[in-house]
């Protein structure tokens, strides 16, 4: 079970200078993720190493440019590339429209397919799922429809226990499936040897919640009860909390009010406001309300159960 997020831009409006807007790509259980796309990703991709040839899914929260103005290019940049896979882009209902459009005045036609996954749903809804990872939308409450994206590892077979396995002639290689799974092993006996007593627990399936711009919604806490790393927007600090009902919004403690609701792990706080100039105060402000805060800032990585934090050059 693996889970490793970079931090590609987490900054609010306009690009500035070593301020880009919000992107980040998701590891989770060998399956890569970009979520957001803000102008300047595809130079983040190359500044932290993501490599292109990975990405085969991309998750847009919402068509406010700052969220989703480096698609088309990075949609180009795959063609240029020579791209041969599916690419598969999950957003709101005009987001096919705008970037079709972008490419065909363009002429940035591509060779290789787009499938484009248009969400109206106002509920939480299964919008990608395989063996190994299933994805929800979180519905937020921002000035244009929104989605939030809950990312989970689906559970692994039980680990078997060798040791105890080979104290038994009779259990062989082509069971070990059906141990895996959970079952009991019957002898030609009839004696039945308990799944417990064969195999461990496999490591807990990880979670990731990203919740882009919204004003504080508790609604969402069920959706993301007790994940393992939240990423959660924090426009502006408590003292501006009036600009939030109007711009749609959050603050750093409201951010920190959802993860302690929903028993989270770990918080990452992001899409600071330019008004402030320290962003440690965001960390401040969330940390009265739940102590295991993260500032999002570009290269930060978070891996694994403890999510230790890397920052990369």
């Amino acid at each position: 079970m693996s889970l490793h997020l970079t931090i590609l831009g987490c900054h609010s409006a306009t690009p500035r200078v070593n301020a880009y807007p919000t992107a980040q790509y998701l590891e989770i259980n060998n399956r890569h993720f970009l979520i957001d796309c803000g102008e300047g990703t595809q130079r983040q991709m190359r500044k932290y190493k993501v490599g292109f040839s990975k990405i085969n899914h991309i998750f847009i929260s919402h068509l406010h440019g700052d969220h989703f103005f480096g698609l088309v290019g990075l949609i180009s940049t795959f063609g240029i590339l020579n791209r041969e896979k599916e690419l598969h882009i999950y957003g709101p209902k005009g987001i096919k429209e705008v970037t079709t459009l972008q490419l065909k005045i363009s002429k940035s036609w591509t060779k290789y397919p787009i499938v484009f996954h248009e969400l109206t749903s106002k509920e939480s809804e299964l919008i990608f799922e395989d063996d190994k990872v299933s994805v929800r939308t979180i519905p937020l409450d921002h000035r244009v429809y929104t989605n939030g994206f809950l990312f989970t590892e689906k559970p692994k077979l039980r680990k078997l226990l060798l040791e105890n396995i080979q104290q038994y002639d009779e259990i062989e290689t082509c069971d070990f499936h059906n141990i895996k799974a959970g079952k009991d092993f019957v002898l030609s006996t009839g004696e039945v040897i308990p799944n417990n007593e064969l195999t461990i627990d496999p490591p807990k399936p990880l979670s990731y919640a990203f919740c882009s711009d919204t004003a504080y919604k508790p609604t969402i806490v069920p959706i993301i009860e007790n994940v393992d790393l939240l990423y959660h927007e924090a426009t502006f600090l408590k003292d501006r909390e009036d600009l939030c009902e109007k711009t749609k919004h959050s603050t750093a403690e409201q951010a920190a009010s959802i993860a302690h609701q929903a028993n989270a792990k770990k918080l990452i706080i992001g899409h600071y406001s330019s008004r402030y100039n320290n962003i440690e105060d965001f960390k401040a402000e969330a940390q009265t309300v739940f102590k295991n805060v993260e500032l999002a800032e570009a290269g930060k990585q978070y891996s694994n159960n403890s999510f230790p934090v890397e920052i990369l050059n």
